[in-house]
């Protein structure tokens, strides 16, 4: 445990106790040097303070200039270039908020650093910022007026939004107040979705404007195999924080079919697919009495990170081939995070890499040490001080889940002794 606070400490977390009344930098290992590092460049360099959103990659490394090409006021006003703001560093605000919440949490239950209680909060508001009254989930708001966003959000930024406000409302780390907020936002997520996902819509969750979602990126049921558990880890979350019955009953509705729908996990999907997928059935799963059910989704999420095995192992090969200082241009001006431009490689691999280790925990799984050497590997491997990619964010998530799940198989042996 010495060896965790003093890594977190290096990271500037703590502040309180110094580095060498502990160990010393050269005493620490090389992975959880690095993990120190990532922590940092998480903070100083991806977050800002005014949105309390961590965006998705950087454009230079000189202090000030990491995240220029955020669009102004009146570009997303425009929703220029898109009503998804894709690859503008501003569409997966709740894809990073989600998953760096849930990674503060976990870490937190390792270490149990009172520091880390600050830093969820942040991470927190965030996400607060983006639900609207209405419950629309933004994916990002605009840093100019702190209010602008773009109309058209995502199953994903649901999934990952809803996933880490349950997560903290679970959390010691949360406060009676903050508990009953994330109440008040899970309500009214949860109520957009019973007024919205119906066959009249085609199950559209609807963009901010109540418009239909021309991507088809917003529709909650009759979806594909990995999707079909979104809507009823709505309710279900709803129901776990608030108590209100019409929550649990909508929950119940909803998952017989969704688990049935869910049983094939797909190949061709993307990890991060699969990721959101695990996720949405370790909320299920985790509050689910059922027996057969529980049974089923514990064999579904297997069957992910059965799949999720090879991907890490890919995406960490892939790794090797790959210039991983390289930085993301301006979006204005170049090809930027676009599937056409050679730095989108750079950026989702390094991505990819935490993703397919995280996808690998659900159920309170653990990795093997085959996969987590996979794992330190990815971490080790990045020079810190030139990294652009939000995939350190997954990576990060990805060590502390593991290490929260083998504290809680550590705690159940000592019980059965």
């Amino acid at each position: 445990m010495k060896l965790v606070v003093s890594m977190v400490c290096l990271a500037g977390v703590c502040g309180q106790v110094s580095l060498a009344n502990e160990l010393s930098a050269a005493e620490l290992l090389p992975v959880e040097k690095k993990l120190g590092q990532a922590w940092e460049v998480s903070w100083k360099r991806f977050y800002r303070d005014d949105t309390h959103l961590f965006y998705d990659y950087l454009i230079s490394y000189e202090p000030g200039k990491e995240l220029a090409h955020l669009p102004t006021k009146e570009e997303v006003q425009q929703q220029n270039p898109n009503e998804c703001g894709y690859g503008t560093g501003m569409e997966d605000g709740m894809i990073s908020g989600g998953v760096m919440l849930s990674m503060i949490l976990d870490r937190a239950a390792v270490t149990g650093e009172e520091g880390l209680k600050e830093r969820a909060f942040d991470a927190y508001q965030g996400i607060r910022a983006c639900v609207t009254e209405e419950g629309f989930v933004s994916r990002a708001i605009c840093h100019e007026d702190l209010k602008s966003f773009y109309p058209n959000s995502s199953r994903d930024q649901y999934t990952h939004a809803v996933h880490a406000l349950w997560h903290y409302a679970d959390s010691p780390m949360c406060g009676v107040e903050t508990k009953a907020e994330i109440g008040q936002l899970l309500s009214r997520i949860a109520d957009r979705m019973t007024r919205n996902v119906i066959p009249e819509n085609n199950y559209d969750s609807l963009r901010a404007d109540g418009s239909r979602d021309t991507r088809g990126i917003s529709r909650m049921w009759n979806v594909n195999s990995h999707e079909w558990s979104r809507l009823p880890m709505i309710y279900a979350a709803a129901w776990d924080v608030t108590g209100k019955q019409e929550y649990h009953d909508l929950w119940r509705n909803y998952i017989g079919e969704a688990v049935q729908k869910s049983r094939r996990v797909p190949k061709a999907e993307s990890t991060y697919a699969l990721l959101q997928m695990q996720i949405s059935l370790e909320m299920l799963t985790s509050l689910e009495t059922d027996p057969a059910l529980k049974d089923t989704m514990q064999e579904i999420q297997a069957g992910i990170a059965e799949e999720c095995q090879s991907r890490a192992l890919h995406a960490n090969e892939a790794a090797k081939q790959l210039d991983l200082t390289m930085l993301c241009g301006d979006w204005r001006t170049t090809l930027g995070l676009s599937h056409k431009g050679k730095y989108r490689g750079v950026w989702y691999t390094i991505r990819e890499c935490g993703e397919a280790s995280l996808a690998q925990l659900g159920n309170e799984a653990v990795l093997t040490d085959e996969q987590q050497e996979v794992l330190n590997q990815s971490i080790c491997r990045l020079d810190y001080d030139q990294v652009s990619s939000n995939g350190i964010f997954f990576l990060q998530a990805a060590y502390w889940k593991n290490r929260a799940h083998e504290e809680l198989k550590h705690k159940a042996l000592k019980v059965v002794k």
